[in-house]
């Protein structure tokens, strides 16, 4: 059971949120847990909803985006996140069981999205400290400026995404996957 209380339908949300709710159901054709519960918050909400979708036109493919969702999700132990970005890994961005594996560690079988996976993980790790190796790293492997700063971004958001789950214990409505270890 989730510690903050999780709207039951679009209805049941605070009446600003009714519309982006909405928006969501129609993108996913349902409106996951952790849009109801974040719509408590309207705000908070339009915050996340917008900035998900500013990233989604941005240089990133979709599956890197994934990769780093899940290698991220796995860094903070979050099952939630863990749980609905290998189910979206696996069905949208089509990746295979050894990848989502990898990115469950910090890396990926394709040496570009490897560079991206392993930096995101390094910013994670040490909350954007990063040295200028690996920087340099990620831009050698073929990421411009604007690329880097997006991944920055991404480990933003998924980290904000897995820290109000795990705050929320939200109940998961993927099927379900459990962290392989959790952050220290």
């Amino acid at each position: 059971m989730s510690r903050l209380p999780i709207p039951a339908t679009i209805n049941d949300a605070p009446a600003a949120a009714q519309p982006l709710l909405e928006a969501v159901k129609k993108q996913l054709g349902s409106v996951p847990n952790l849009f109801r519960l974040v719509s408590t918050s309207p705000a908070a909400l339009e915050g996340h909803l917008g900035l998900a979708g500013a990233l989604a036109k941005g240089k990133l493919p979709p599956a890197t985006r994934e990769r780093i969702a899940l290698a991220i999700a796995e860094i903070n132990g979050c099952n939630y996140c863990l749980s609905a970005h290998t189910y979206l890994g696996k069905n949208l961005a089509k990746l295979d069981d050894a990848e989502i594996a990898a990115n469950r560690s910090g890396a990926s079988t394709d040496p570009k999205a490897d560079a991206a996976v392993r930096f995101a993980a390094k910013v994670a790790h040490a909350r954007g400290h990063v040295a200028d190796d690996d920087v340099r790293a990620v831009k050698l492997a073929g990421y411009d400026d604007a690329q880097v700063i997006e991944i920055v971004q991404h480990v933003a958001l998924n980290t904000w995404t897995n820290y109000i789950n795990e705050v929320a214990k939200t109940v998961i409505d993927f099927p379900a996957v459990t962290p392989a270890r959790h952050a220290a």
